[in-house]
């Protein structure tokens, strides 16, 4: 879409990125190219001039970054931003999305709508854990996770605790959060760039569950956003200091929800869904923004 518009567009694997914190120069970004020594050693392992290639200076970067490279992606994205580039999603707001607790932490203190949420650390905390999120039922959830995994709808204590118990050595915060059954399994998926929210579609979980993720079997369809579900989407984006997101609302008795905000939110479905075309609309903000 960017060459449609007649930009120059490259596509970098991030992990290709060499950071050379050694240098103060600005050109501390280099890319390794696809290359397998046959035998290793000092002398095949050296960095030849066909093998490396510092990055050009670009004026725009979108960051697409991976989950399960999040950390060394956040470096690259840091090094771009000292560069004074512009990027769609900063260090700190694909950091801060990246981590459910802090996000929702971020939320609540800017007061906007989140589901009640308990965070615990100790097997003793459940009860009132419990007591907080209005449960049971209730969703136990790890910090970090992605595309519906990590999310377990425990019915009742028994089951919370043998969640809990299997979760815990997981290196991740769990997470407690109210169970809204007036959502019937749905949610509405918005993509935010800039201040407009450009597309927006309905999920449904598949029969027997309660996740709506596309990738788990959900269904999608289009749908028109109402003023409340724009306004928190937008509010949530700016909250996390991103420019492009897609923000997950769910509809609750008390209105509506945010569960969370995704700074690399996949465009395949919502564009087939939504029918718009939600990378022209980036690149367009793009254009008007430097």
């Amino acid at each position: 879409m960017g060459v449609k518009h007649g930009h120059r567009v490259q596509v970098v694997d991030t992990l290709s990125i060499i950071v050379d914190l050694t240098s103060h120069s600005p050109d501390n970004l280099i890319k390794v190219l696809n290359r397998r020594p046959p035998v290793f050693g000092a002398s095949a392992w050296g960095m030849s001039s066909q093998a490396v290639r510092y990055l050009p200076p670009f004026d725009v970067v979108i960051p697409r970054i991976g989950t399960t490279i999040t950390d060394y992606g956040l470096a690259v994205v840091r090094q771009f931003e000292y560069r004074g580039v512009f990027v769609t999603a900063s260090s700190l707001g694909i950091s801060q999305s990246r981590d459910k607790l802090a996000s929702l932490q971020l939320m609540s203190h800017k007061g906007l709508p989140v589901p009640k949420t308990a965070v615990i650390e100790r097997e003793e905390s459940l009860g009132v854990a419990m007591q907080i999120v209005g449960g049971p039922p209730a969703i136990m959830k790890l910090s970090h996770g992605t595309q519906g995994r990590g999310v377990i709808l425990v019915k009742n204590m028994a089951t919370a605790v043998a969640v809990y118990q299997k979760l815990r050595n997981t290196n991740n915060q769990i997470l407690l959060q109210e169970f809204l059954p007036e959502a019937e399994g749905k949610d509405t998926r918005v993509i935010v760039v800039g201040d407009q929210c450009v597309a927006a579609m309905q999920r449904e979980a598949p029969q027997g569950d309660f996740r709506s993720n596309l990738h788990l079997g959900g269904t999608a369809v289009k749908i028109k956003l109402t003023q409340e579900a724009k306004d928190i989407a937008l509010a949530a984006t700016n909250a996390h200091g991103l420019q492009v997101a897609g923000v997950d609302i769910i509809h609750s008795n008390r209105g509506s929800l945010i569960l969370e905000v995704n700074s690399s939110p996949g465009l395949e479905g919502i564009e087939k869904t939504s029918g718009q075309n939600v990378a022209k609309s980036i690149i367009q903000y793009i254009e008007q923004s430097i």
